[in-house]
Formats: C-alpha cells, sequence, structure tokens
C-alpha cells in the first residue's frame, strides 16, 4: 500500500511578536499573528482630504496598515489632521510614517505627527552620511522610544549605504576566494538592517518592536536576501518587491517570490508594490497581496469563486459575465459583511460553464451553479452545500442565482 501524501502547509514562522496600535486598534505581527497586509498612499500628504479618502479605500479593500509619505514640513503637519479625519470617519487603521533623508528633523519638530503615526519607517541608506549616520538614526529612535512606536527598518537596494558597500567591497577584495558582486550587495543590505536593528536596541528599542525589511527588485534576489535574513534575525520581516512592476509582470513577480517566502515561514507582513494601470484604483495592490495570501492557505479575507477558463464547449459568456458578478458583489459587500456574517469569508461559491467539471465543482463548493454549454440543455443546476436544490432556467439566470447567493448568506452566517 502506498504511504500517505503529505498534505502541503507553510513552515512555521520564527519572529517574535510585536504590536502596532492606534486609539483601541491593536494589530499584532509576527510570531502566531496573522500575516498582515500593508499598503502605502500615492496621493500628497499635504492633501489631508484626499490622503484620508485613499486610506480609508485600503482600509476598507484589506489593508491592515497602511504608509504614508512623510517628507516636507507640511506633510509632517498634515499627519495629525489626516488622523483626525479618520477618526471621524471611523477609520481605526495604524498609519506609517514613510521618512527620507531629514526624518530626524520632522520627527524632532512636529511631535503631533510623531504623536499621530503609529510606526515609523526608518531607511538607514539614506539617514545621514558619514557622522550624522548614527547621530540622525539616534534621533529616529529616541523620539520613537518617547511615543512608544515600533519601527521598520527598511533597507532598499537603490538606496543602500554607499559607505558601508564600499567597505563590503573592499573586505570581499582581500578575500582568497572573493565573492561575486551579487553576494557583495545581498550582504550589504543583511548588514545595514542588523547593524541598524542592534543600534536601535542598544538605545532601548525592544527588539520585537523592530522590524526588518531588505526590498530588492528581482525574484531570485528577494528569495536569496530574505532566506539569509531570517536565517540571522528574529525581528518581524515586511516582505515585498520594491518597484515590482505594472499589471500582469508585477502581480506574478510579486505572487511567485513572496509565495515561495510565505510557504518557508519567512514574512510577517507583506506589500504589493504595484504600479496602477491608468485610471486604476490604488487598492488593487491590496487586492493581489489578499489573493497571494488566500490563495496558499495562510489567510482568509473573501468569499471564494471558483470558474473554469472556457472553451469550445462553453462559447456563450454567460459565466464569465455571471463569475464576475458574483465575485465583485462579494468583494464589495465584504466590509459590511465582516461585521454582519462573521465566517463568510470561509464561503466557496462556484460559478462553472459547462457539464463536464460544472457540476462536480459545484458539489464541492458551499454554493455553486453549472451553466449550459454549447448544445447542452437551456438549464442550471443550483447545488447547495452538495445537496442539488433547483435547476434554474430563462434569460433571468444571473439574477435569480444571486438571489439564491444573498439567501444563502443570510441563513447560515446572520448572527441575528
Amino acid at each position: 500500500m502506498n504511504t500517505p501524501i503529505n498534505v502541503s502547509q507553510a513552515q512555521t514562522r520564527r519572529s517574535l511578536q510585536g504590536q502596532v496600535k492606534w486609539g483601541n486598534r491593536v494589530v499584532t505581527l509576527g510570531g502566531n499573528a496573522p500575516i498582515r497586509v500593508q499598503s502605502m498612499t500615492n496621493t500628497d500628504t499635504v492633501d489631508v482630504i484626499g490622503t484620508a479618502i485613499q486610506v480609508k479605500e485600503l482600509a476598507l479593500a484589506g489593508s491592515e496598515l497602511v504608509r504614508i509619505t512623510v517628507n516636507t514640513p507640511d506633510a509632517a503637519k498634515a499627519v495629525a489632521p489626516i488622523r483626525e479625519q479618520l477618526d471621524r470617519m471611523g477609520v481605526d487603521v495604524p498609519l506609517i510614517g514613510d521618512f527620507h533623508y531629514n526624518g530626524h528633523r520632522l520627527l524632532s519638530d512636529y511631535p503631533e505627527c510623531a504623536q499621530a503615526l503609529s510606526k515609523y519607517r526608518i531607511n538607514p541608506g539614506n539617514v545621514g552620511k558619514g557622522d550624522k549616520h548614527d547621530m540622525q538614526f539616534t534621533q529616529m529612535i529616541e523620539v520613537a522610544l518617547r511615543w512608544d512606536k515600533p519601527v521598520r527598518i527598511g533597507v532598499n537596494w537603490g538606496s543602500l549605504d554607499q559607505e558601508l558597500l564600499a567597505k563590503l567591497m573592499d573586505e570581499n577584495a582581500l578575500r582568497s576566494e572573493p565573492w561575486d558582486a551579487k553576494q557583495v550587495m545581498y550582504e550589504a543590505l543583511i548588514t545595514s538592517a542588523l547593524d541598524s536593528a542592534q543600534l536601535a536596541q542598544n538605545l532601548g528599542m525592544p527588539p520585537e518592536q523592530i522590524m526588518l525589511s531588505c526590498k530588492v527588485s528581482g525574484v531570485q534576489d528577494l528569495i536569496s536576501v530574505y532566506r539569509e535574513l531570517s536565517k540571522r534575525s528574529v525581528h518581524p520581516l515586511h516582505l515585498g518587491l520594491t518597484e515590482a512592476g505594472m499589471g500582469t509582470k508585477g502581480t506574478v513577480a510579486s505572487a511567485t517570490s513572496m509565495g515561495i517566502l510565505l510557504q518557508e515561514g519567512i514574512g510577517d507582513t507583506i506589500r504589493v508594490s504595484l504600479t496602477p494601470q491608468p485610471g486604476e484604483s490604488r487598492t488593487q495592490e491590496v487586492v493581489i497581496a489578499s489573493e497571494i495570501l488566500q490563495s496558499l492557505g495562510l489567510r482568509t479575507f473573501v468569499p471564494s469563486v471558483t470558474a473554469c477558463p472556457g472553451c469550445g464547449r462553453t462559447t456563450s459568456t454567460t459565466f464569465q459575465e455571471l463569475a464576475k458578478q458574483i465575485d465583485d458583489y462579494l468583494r464589495t459587500q465584504m466590509p459590511v459583511w465582516r461585521t454582519k456574517y462573521p465566517g463568510v469569508e470561509h464561503m466557496k461559491v462556484a460559478v462553472m460553464g459547462c457539464i463536464v467539471n460544472g457540476p462536480g465543482e459545484s458539489k464541492h463548493a458551499n454554493i455553486g451553479i453549472s451553466l449550459p454549454g454549447t448544445g447542452e440543455a437551456p438549464a442550471a443546476p443550483v447545488f447547495i452545500d452538495g445537496e442539488k436544490v433547483q435547476t434554474l432556467r430563462g434569460h433571468q439566470i444571473a439574477t435569480d442565482f444571486q438571489k439564491i447567493v444573498e439567501q444563502y448568506i443570510e441563513e447560515k452566517y446572520s448572527t441575528v
């Protein structure tokens, strides 16, 4: 007799567990906490209303942390009003301040900004050069300690500390068997993050309140760097390709690289740094990040819709239109349903296009429909929890099926 096939599952993460807070909202990071979805606004932070609206949109889409740019005194002045506007709208998502070059001054000069943020992102590659590096880094950590804020030390190979890189290159030249340039670059990224984390700890920052990231734009580079970083650190790790790209390129690259690492138990928060298509909503990066986690079985955010790709048997576009209609409907309703119908995110819906796999997939779903394919009788059997309950006919199949889905959700998930 053959031995049972092992059930695939992600490895256990090894990081410490920290927290990001705002008001009564506490988001745990690392350890056994859920892997969190993060996003970033692309509005001018000085535009208080515009930025608050986009933060709200990202939060409603499922982003559990939202980062905003804080690059000028006017941007720093806008942070507290943005937080106040969000609070008035009932949006309690924590805000992360993204600082480069002048963060030490902005956090010190504008305490209301430092207080309104829930977390600071510090880039050790541009916090200061020479003797100013440690002094200005220390200044930011001291502000974080004063207001009890966690930090992310975010290294990026596009803004890597050039003095550190030159030092490691010189050391490499003296090796009997020198590393290639890419290996030295990897080491520089990791060393920058770990040395900065150690300095923050020396200043009194608890290790669980220090998150690390070493972002690169290549899939294999990201995998290599994070595998090594995870071996040498117990800090929570923020995961994501930097400048992932646009459309399918950015989606595939992000899913491929992060999927491999997440399966290995590496990564505590993720962001898909997707370049939006012209006119595309910023929330698309949140949808993709959520789908990566849901596809791996690590999180469940929205009911899943199974739909066949179509073939010569399914010349009608009805099943495509219905699948999109149902998927859009479920996603749109989730901000309300999360509290009204707890557990609905685990529901599975199948919208199939012909008799080959349609009935079988529909039986495996909580609720499914098999639409008629080419040459099949104009009938659509509907299955609920594995049992055929009725057959839909006529021109109102799509409308009738959506009503059945709504009724099923109300009966199965309502707490009233």
